[in-house]
């Protein structure tokens, strides 16, 4: 079954074991009430926002098929509402409520839910046409072909999982490295578009003109 994945398919999958196996870690419940290294967010906080990265495919693959055109992917980052939004603005909160919603049955419950999604997720894959639109409900009125959706979920995966590992005082998991190298790119991407090309590839080649950030959000 696994045979009829694309390659953002496997990457992703792979991307999502590792962010499972940071969040069964005992050091992640043992900082689980604490504030994060993520301003405004509590460890089980962002523990929740990362296990949903995983737990938001299999609803997205089994309700209806979203009707309207599939945006490009950095379409998709032109139109959500965290981008330059103050910490306090209304996109902002809510993901970080939303993060304590999807961790308030605990960390024991949170990894198990987590670990279970990931036993059902290949057979969803597969099956699945990686053109075939797909909707998150938080996003608003538009969707994503499903290979790019994995893209921005692994993006997520990948930024949240070094966020909840220096939370909890413990190394990264490694990821990938055709994963990394999608994410980097998404990243880069994002980067020129907000910074320009100048100043990504000074960031990247000339220390001495660099600019003081090329955050890619």
């Amino acid at each position: 079954m696994t045979a009829r994945m694309t390659g953002i398919q496997d990457d992703f999958l792979s991307t999502a074991r590792a962010a499972a196996a940071l969040l069964r870690e005992e050091a992640v419940a043992a900082a689980w009430d604490s504030a994060s290294a993520l301003p405004g967010f509590t460890v089980r906080g962002l523990a929740g926002h990362l296990a949903y990265q995983v737990l938001c495919i299999a609803p997205a693959l089994t309700g209806p098929e979203p009707q309207e055109p599939a945006v490009p992917l950095l379409g998709h980052y032109s139109r959500v509402g965290w981008i330059g939004a103050a910490p306090d603005a209304d996109a902002n909160v809510r993901i970080r409520q939303d993060g304590e919603d999807i961790a308030a049955g605990g960390h024991a419950g949170l990894a198990a839910r987590v670990t279970t999604a990931l036993e059902h997720l290949p057979a969803f894959l597969a099956a699945a046409d990686a053109d075939r639109p797909v909707r998150i409900p938080l996003w608003g009125p538009w969707s994503l072909r499903l290979d790019d959706l994995l893209v921005t979920r692994m993006m997520e995966i990948a930024v949240h999982n070094d966020d909840l590992a220096v939370s909890a005082g413990v190394s990264a998991p490694e990821l990938p490295e055709r994963a990394v190298d999608t994410v980097v790119a998404l990243l880069t991407r994002l980067a020129r578009r907000r910074h320009g090309t100048s100043a990504v590839l000074r960031a990247l080649a000339r220390a001495e003109r660099a600019p003081a950030s090329i955050a890619a959000f």
